[in-house]
């Protein structure tokens, strides 16, 4: 059995056991983007917001694609390994869950030193490549790079937090980001307004944050209390052990890194249809969506040792149940979700800048941008139970074609046929997404069938 703080993922209701893990998870989550988040809406009130408010704002924005590349190599090895070493568990091998983790640690301080060389060194074409103007370059390089200098410390935090997770221990791994956000949010005003750092003090203050949180991860990792501990001989990587884990790892890897991407995309079309102002809003409409997906994604962590510890129990019945546990939870979410955007789209785009022009651009284009995230939840429900069961195929498979094969040739497409190229630039996402879903949705419905088959048949997993 496995057990931590009377979690038992092999027995109890399903239900009750999703929402138990979820919940920290979710808070998790959420409290996380409030490390981009927070920097934004004090960034975006600098006076005068008209001004150096929104030219601020924008800069940092340009630097989201650095952000996305960054959590996206932390995802590459975590959420590649973390899955594996709940199977492993629940196939009562615990020492391979070690291995796994800590040759996941060793590949996430290498990637960290190797991005962090790159972006120092190529930070001012990168800001340009990403949507950067005259206007605004100085802000994006002010920021860039000092957030660049915490990267060994946001790899580590986001990457090992999750084999804290796997273990089901989903409080430590909300204290982890909790503690760091709420010293993010205390240090932003200080530095920014307090020191006059202006965009250079949100950048230090969340990489100070980065650190305690990845300095409390390590300490977990490292003592008594934790299943899996971090130690020096799982440290030197191996092939048979990085391999797969970078095989699953590709899914999330694609689905964060290709938003860097896509983010150029966004930027660079809206920067020649709409100028700064548009990619201002384009800004805000990736902030507000990144935030609200996060019980999203908060559900699927939770759901993901429940469901890979099962699998690896040979238990077809219970990965069922988690599924259409998290299923319901997913689009009852993002359902609601849709709504509020629809009938208060300005209430979102109030957060994070108060210049009337920005919020009446914003509003409208957050109602397009997000038209069909009220179905959102079956895709990242179905993507991720695929990445829990170790199916790293159909997960790369369909992180591919929302992102790369639908969304980014749509933004170019779409205003051919419209005179308001702008509005056709926000239209490529919920178009992308429709089709994304219903590819999804129709692929489960087959593999999922046919995956529990197996898994019912002696002798198979």
């Amino acid at each position: 059995m496995a057990k931590e703080n009377g979690v038992d993922l092999g027995h109890g209701k399903v239900g009750r056991l999703l929402f138990s893990l979820a919940l920290p998870t979710i808070t998790s989550q959420i409290v996380n983007m409030l490390y981009n988040l927070v920097d934004r809406v004090y960034i975006g009130h600098m006076q005068p917001a008209d001004t150096v408010g929104k030219l601020a704002l924008t800069g940092v924005g340009v630097c989201l694609p650095v952000i996305m590349v960054i959590s996206a190599f932390a995802a590459l090895m975590a959420m590649g390994g973390a899955p594996r070493a709940s199977i492993a568990q629940g196939r009562g091998e615990p020492e391979q869950s070690e291995t796994i983790m800590g040759n996941s640690f060793t590949m996430l301080v290498v990637s960290s030193l190797i991005l962090t060389v790159v972006f120092r060194l190529f930070s001012r074409p990168l800001l340009l490549t990403f949507g950067a103007s005259p206007n605004t370059i100085a802000y994006a390089q002010d920021y860039m790079n000092i957030y660049t200098l915490g990267t060994l410390f946001v790899q580590v935090t986001l990457g090992m937090n999750a084999y804290i997770t796997a273990q089901g221990f989903t409080t430590v791994s909300m204290k982890t980001v909790l503690i760091g956000a709420v010293l993010n949010t205390i240090l932003d005003p200080i530095f920014i307004f307090g020191f006059h750092m202006g965009v250079r003090g949100a950048a230090l203050a969340t990489i100070l944050s980065q650190a305690v949180s990845a300095a409390w991860v390590l300490r977990f990792l490292l003592g008594e209390k934790t299943k899996w501990r971090l130690k020096k001989a799982c440290l030197r990587p191996r092939a048979s052990v990085v391999l797969p884990c970078l095989a699953l790892g590709l899914s999330p890897f694609i689905m964060q890194s290709t938003e860097s991407l896509i983010a150029v995309c966004f930027n660079s079309s809206l920067l020649k249809y709409g100028g700064d102002l548009a990619v201002g809003a384009m800004t805000v409409l990736t902030s507000i969506m990144q935030f609200a997906m996060m019980p999203l994604q908060g559900l699927t962590q939770g759901a993901q040792p429940i469901v890979s510890y099962n699998y690896g129990a040979k238990n077809p019945q219970r990965v069922r149940d988690a599924f259409k546990a998290l299923l319901m939870a997913c689009v009852t979410y993002s359902m609601v979700l849709w709504v509020l955007v629809q009938l208060f789209p300005q209430m979102f785009a109030l957060l994070f800048n108060n210049s009337p022009q920005m919020v009446e651009y914003t509003s409208w284009a957050l109602r397009i941008y997000m038209g069909a995230t009220g179905i959102f939840g079956i895709q990242i429900a179905c993507q991720q139970t695929f990445v829990a069961l170790g199916n790293a195929k159909t997960s790369l498979f369909l992180a591919v074609l929302r992102k790369i094969i639908l969304l980014i040739p749509l933004i170019y497409i779409l205003p051919n046929f419209f005179q308001d190229k702008a509005f056709a630039v926000f239209l490529a996402e919920p178009v992308a997404d429709f089709l994304a879903v219903v590819t999804t949705a129709t692929m489960f419905f087959f593999q999922f069938r046919r995956s529990m088959a197996q898994l019912e048949e002696p002798g198979k997993t």
